[in-house]
């Protein structure tokens, strides 16, 4: 039986999984674990108040020390809304070449900010970029250094 707190996952709402996986799979390093049509009475339609009309495919990807790190919930057949006010969320996703990974980033014409070297007394020495994805999420990518 589990005990105590566990952060499972995150599940992004994303127009397109294939592009998503451009980024999150390709550039950043995950791995697919599963993609399935969900159901019409899926949890995923009050959970991110879907309307019914709307049709919802899910995936998870894996990260090298953790299954299922990230969930994509893909919605067709309703507009996402955009939001251009101050960013209420982040997800921190630790790479191991930055400067490469972001690199193709910005070659995706994705918004993004400029490299930041900064120092924290439990990690040390890192490296921080942040870019919004295809879908309006803001992703912090950071990489230690030694």
């Amino acid at each position: 039986m589990d005990t105590g707190t566990h952060f499972k996952r995150i599940t992004l709402l994303v127009r397109d999984i294939e592009e998503s996986l451009k980024i999150y799979r390709d550039i950043l390093g995950f791995t697919l674990e599963s993609v399935k049509d969900s159901d019409d009475d899926s949890y995923s339609y009050p959970v991110f108040r879907l309307p019914q009309v709307a049709k919802v495919r899910f995936a998870t990807l894996n990260s090298p020390d953790q299954i299922r790190t990230i969930g994509f919930t893909e919605v067709k057949g309703v507009e996402l809304p955009r939001y251009d006010g101050p960013i209420m969320t982040a997800s921190v996703i630790r790479v191991s070449e930055i400067e490469q990974a972001m690199a193709k980033i910005i070659s995706l014409g994705l918004e993004h900010t400029e490299l930041k070297i900064d120092e924290s007394e439990s990690s040390g020495q890192f490296k921080e970029q942040s870019f919004i994805d295809f879908d309006g999420h803001l992703i912090v990518v950071y990489e230690l250094i030694a």
